[in-house]
């Protein structure tokens, strides 16, 4: 049921000084909104409690970037557009700007404020993994004067933060103290924007010789709060970034989060892709510090060719494009050999791909093809672990979807899985039904390819 705008009170005083002087004399009786993307949902949903509102939006205090030799300050009430578009903010802190980039569409861009995202307190929120990273401090105001506080310590549990009654945001700040780290950002939902975050994460280091001598790592969407992994950044500081210290980090990052179960997504897939993008996180670092290249590709490019082709064939299933692969050797790079399978792949025929195909479970179902490596089994079940927890009754909508699919085209129904619901893949499975059988093996070829550079990935790096 919508709400009746007749019920509610909105006072735009044109000053920050007024707003906080509205807020002291008439204490718990305003609720403060800025660019009002979230109060809007709430509204049009007539689940807005609040009835007396105070427009933040377009305070010239609150709408200032500046930058100082030390750090720069992002007033509270400037959207995810000027945060963006600012030169220094773009330039020194690329995951802030990254983050802007993923919340809502162009229009939510222009209206949503950075301040308003902190202050909804959001676990999933997305610049809020940024700016615990980058170890950000609030400038908070109120008729009383100003106050300043880490970031880390805003939020206080689910929801609720330190802020007292009749206090606001006034600005981020953030030292300007980063040049020469690597940085990681990473948001896995249903979209990359326009979506809440099933796991947010972002992350800077910096290596010497091999070693990793300075690491930050902040996740979203697996705690009551945003969360900052400290365990394990203290047990990868000052340690050789190889692959033993990769899998210890995945083990911490696991140990340090709480998620849980919901709409969006289940607790052990939340686990499974923390400690999948701590890992990625790390071998990027390795990388573009110069580090050598994965281990398990020197040593591939030295096995004999057949045996080349065995062991990769799983990443695939398509025993011509592993014969082709391991003929083309060496590789330099992962980059080189990423490409070279992509190439092979897309020049392999109808059949090869049909192989390829057939080493796949039906999606859902956790008994795949006799012909399937033990490996390739390991990876699909990995791979489909959010769709394989889905309740009775979308277990059975997928297994009439996928008799349906099977029975149109004589084929199993292929889509790359990770990261995606089983309700998803249901959608997009009765969506390709209606397909024509040209069209529809070649969309099944791309997801294929997908797939395979998923794998290729975990191949390369455990």
């Amino acid at each position: 049921m919508r709400s009746d705008p007749a019920e509610y009170e909105l006072v735009v005083p044109g000053s920050l000084q007024a707003v906080v002087s509205l807020l002291e004399t008439q204490p718990g009786e305003w609720l403060p909104i800025a660019g009002g993307t979230d109060i809007m949902v709430q509204y049009a949903a007539g689940k807005l409690g609040a009835r007396k509102l105070v427009s933040l939006w377009n305070l010239p205090e609150l709408r200032r970037i500046e930058a100082s030799p030390g750090e720069v300050s992002i007033g509270a009430g400037c959207t995810y557009t000027e945060v963006q578009e600012h030169e220094v903010v773009a330039r020194e802190f690329p995951l802030l700007v990254s983050a802007a980039r993923w919340t809502g569409g162009i229009a939510n861009q222009n209206r949503g404020t950075l301040g308003g995202n902190i202050v909804n307190a959001s676990p999933a929120a997305d610049s809020l993994p940024a700016l615990l990273v980058y170890e950000a401090e609030l400038v908070l105001v109120s008729a009383r004067g100003e106050r300043r506080v880490r970031y880390v310590d805003f939020h206080s549990g689910y929801k609720t933060t330190l802020l007292a009654p009749g206090e606001l945001i006034r600005a981020v700040c953030l030292a300007r103290r980063f040049r020469g780290y690597v940085s990681y950002a990473r948001k896995v939902g249903a979209r990359r924007a326009q979506a809440i975050a099933k796991v947010a994460m972002a992350a800077l280091g910096r290596m010497a010789s091999g070693v990793v001598e300075d690491v930050r790592m902040a996740v979203g969407s697996v705690a009551p709060v945003p969360l900052r992994l400290w365990e394990t950044e203290r047990c990868v500081r000052g340690q050789v970034n190889d692959a033993a210290l990769v899998s210890h980090a995945r083990q911490a990052a696991v140990q340090e989060i709480r998620p849980i179960d919901d709409i969006r997504s289940m607790a052990s897939y939340r686990s499974a892709v923390v400690a999948n993008l701590v890992a990625e996180f790390l071998f990027r670092l390795r990388r573009e510090r110069g580090s050598p290249e994965s281990e398990v590709l020197v040593r591939w490019n030295q096995r004999p060719a057949e045996e080349a082709a065995r062991d990769i064939e799983a990443c695939c299933g398509s025993s011509a494009w592993a014969r082709e692969l391991a003929l083309r050797r060496p590789f330099p790079t992962e980059a080189s050999l990423r490409a070279a399978a992509d190439e092979i792949w897309n020049h392999l025929g109808r059949d090869d791909w049909m192989e390829a195909f057939s080493k796949h479970p039906r999606i859902g179902e956790k008994k795949s093809s006799p012909a399937a490596s033990a490996q390739s089994r390991a990876w699909s079940a990995e791979e489909q672990q959010d769709a394989g927890a889905a309740g009775e009754e979308l277990v059975r909508a997928l297994r009439d979807a996928n008799q349906e699919y099977e029975a149109r085209f004589g084929r199993v129904f292929i889509v790359c899985a990770t990261g995606k619901s089983a309700s998803e893949i249901l959608e997009i499975l009765r969506r390709r039904l209606r397909n024509d059988d040209g069209t529809e093996l070649r969309q099944a070829a791309e997801e294929q390819r997908k797939i395979t550079e998923v794998r290729l990935q975990k191949w390369l790096w455990g």
